[in-house]
């Protein structure tokens, strides 16, 4: 398993969001997180990357334990991390937004350039010499993901990549991961029982900062009662 949480309890101040995490990933995965708001999703990916570090329990990452660790550090491994609210960098134009991020992998390796990022996603090619802050919602997402692809990330997770967005650019996040599952292994929440099902192998569900339920995408797509008790917001 390149990934493996284990027994993760994760607290805000004295509330506890995890209790007792535990999931794992083999390389090349590309896995969904589904559950209600507030059942823990984006905490497990911020346990992860270290902005919300475990009380108990342990991150292990590509056989080590990353567990608390900060998340600079935890990037440099190979861990990109893409939060819901995108963080574009405000005074800096989309190529300066990309050329801060820019580095070498954790294995010296280098797949993502400038030049590249353009190659691939021409909007953000049309868009290199404006402020990245006065872009859309879609345009945003795009740029988020693309930076964070410069720091050349082996596990990428993604939070709520669709929050906000108009369906037509919801398909081309849908593109974008299948694209990158290629050669990243990825995790990512998602509101949408569709469309993560759509584009991962595996999903796990939370419910009260537990998983309570984890499947093939294929099986939990025709497990309409499963879907109803855990993920219906009835």
């Amino acid at each position: 398993m390149i990934l493996e949480l284990n027994d993760i309890h994760t607290y805000y101040g004295e509330s506890q969001a995890l209790q007792g995490v535990t999931l794992s990933l083999s390389e090349g995965e590309t896995v969904c997180l589904l559950g209600r708001n507030g059942a823990g999703k984006s905490t497990t990916l911020k346990s992860i990357i270290g902005l919300t570090p475990p009380r108990q329990g342990t991150v292990t990452w590509r056989g080590q334990d990353i567990t608390g660790q900060p998340p600079h550090r935890i990037a440099r491994l190979g861990i990109g991390y893409v939060p819901e609210d995108r963080r574009i960098f405000p005074g800096l134009s989309v190529r300066e937004n990309l050329e801060v991020a820019e580095r070498k992998g954790v294995d010296g390796d280098k797949r993502w350039s400038v030049a590249r990022i353009f190659d691939e996603y021409p909007m953000l090619a049309e868009l290199a010499d404006q402020d990245g802050s006065t872009l859309s919602g879609g345009q945003q997402q795009m740029l988020a993901v693309a930076r964070t692809l410069m720091i050349e990330p082996r596990l990428l997770l993604l939070d709520e990549p669709n929050e906000g967005l108009a369906p037509v650019i919801v398909k081309q996040i849908g593109a974008l991961i299948d694209a990158l599952a290629a050669t990243t292994t990825i995790v990512f929440t998602d509101q949408s029982v569709h469309f993560a099902l759509k584009h991962a192998q595996r999903a796990y569900i939370l419910e009260k900062g537990v998983v309570v339920h984890e499947a093939g995408s294929a099986e939990l797509r025709d497990d309409v009662a499963t879907q109803q008790r855990y993920l219906s917001v009835a």
